[in-house]
């Protein structure tokens, strides 16, 4: 019996059955341990990965956009963008309005390291929804776009410190 349908053990701290929130960072983590691997033999990190494939969809974003898209600070953002430029797989132009921003594009040597690293993730996703019938993937992918929108309208902004009762 699979770890995920079974009953929890007297003192298993998760409910019975499994909390969603529980599922979904449990399979993220091991999604993304699989991923580190196979885009690190391909000379890359996971957030550079990211970006790369952010660029692919929406060329000529800046830095600060880049870092909303690959949930990363401006200045990792900014980190993870020298470092594809220096190896050649981005380059930065400047936005022809705004002198200090400036806007990223995929290389052809970027999108070739990127459509092998499409391909690993291509057989890791396959592992993953292994046994699930087309339509369940596409009921997942639905579903999972829907919890992430409901959090993303739901989000609370944290509270000022002037404003924090004291």
């Amino acid at each position: 019996m699979s770890e995920d349908t079974r009953t929890a053990p007297a003192g298993d701290p998760w409910p019975s059955p499994p909390r969603v929130g529980y599922l979904i960072y449990r399979a993220e983590r091991r999604l993304r341990a699989r991923l580190d691997d196979a885009v690190r033999a391909h000379g890359i990190t996971t957030t550079e990965c990211v970006t790369l494939s952010v660029l692919r969809a929406r060329d000529g974003l800046s830095c600060a956009q880049l870092a909303r898209w690959a949930f990363v600070t401006p200045q990792s953002m900014n980190l993870v963008i020298s470092a594809l430029e220096r190896r050649g797989l981005v380059v930065r132009r400047p936005d022809p309005d705004h002198r200090r921003v400036l806007r990223a594009s995929v290389t052809d040597a970027g999108l070739r390291v990127l459509d092998i690293c499409d391909r690993a993730m291509d057989e890791i996703e396959s592992d993953m929804l292994d046994g699930l019938a087309a339509d369940a993937v596409s009921t997942l992918r639905t579903a999972l776009a829907s919890c992430a929108r409901s959090l993303e309208a739901t989000r609370r902004l944290p509270t000022p410190r002037a404003l924090r009762p004291r």
